[in-house]
Parts: C-alpha cells; structure tokens; sequence
C-alpha cells in the first residue's frame, strides 16, 4: 500500500486540530515510504522555517521507521551525519515526527515543526492516528 493524496490530507487535518487544541501554529509534512514529500500544510501565522522542520524529521522519521526524537542522540555520529549529507542535508534528527505504517509495512510519515518537540510529535501522533481504523 501507498498513502493517497486524500490519506495524506486527512493526516494533515488532524494535526491541525491537536495544534488548535494545544494553541500552536505548525507546519505538516507527510512523506511517502522513500522520504519524499506528498502533502504539505501550515497553519495561518505558523512560522516559515517550521516547513523545513517539519519536512526533515518526516523524512528522518521514514527513513529509520520510527519516531525521529529517538534518533536525537546518534545524531552527531559519523554514520548519521553521513546519511543526512547522502540525502541531501534535508533530515533532522529531532522530536517531533513519527513514521506511518499500514499493515505492518511502513508506507510514509507525519513530521510538525512549529511547537516544542513534545507538542509536534503529540500533533503529529493524532495526524497519523488518522489512519488507524
């Protein structure tokens, strides 16, 4: 399975409303399975940089399969720096995105920026939450 445009969207939406709740302003990203952007959406009054952000913990977030806060700590060792230069320099390792799995296969991943770590991961969690059923 792949995320669809419409899927990625209603992951989008529901980050929105955890940010609403928690009286942030955020940017969304959500990558496919390779990292690569599929839907985008920041809310009105969220900071411009919060998109770059958003984008590089979703793709850290794909790229490892799980949330990009646990991969924080490796970050500065040789093999992480590697893979961030390898891909382009556009990966953080940083709280606040979580990967996206269907059927037990990772198909993509919400990343925020915006919030603190915490509020951006707990935003993009209720995103990816969207598509659980």
């Amino acid at each position: 399975m792949t995320l669809t445009l419409a899927q990625a969207n209603l992951v989008i939406a529901n980050a929105i409303e955890k940010a609403q709740e928690l009286d942030i302003r955020i940017s969304v990203s959500v990558c496919d399975a390779g990292g690569r952007l599929l839907a985008f959406g920041r809310m009105d009054g969220g900071h411009w940089g919060a998109g770059y952000g958003s984008l590089g913990k979703a793709v850290a977030s794909a790229g490892f399969a799980k949330p990009s806060g646990l991969l924080a700590e490796r970050a500065a060792a040789p093999i992480m720096q590697g893979i961030a230069q390898a891909e382009g320099g556009h990966i953080f390792y940083a709280k606040g995105a979580v990967p996206i799995f269907s059927g037990g296969v990772l198909v993509g991943a919400c990343g925020v920026g915006g919030g603190t770590g915490e509020q951006d991961e707990e935003c993009a969690g209720a995103g990816a939450a969207a598509l659980k059923g």
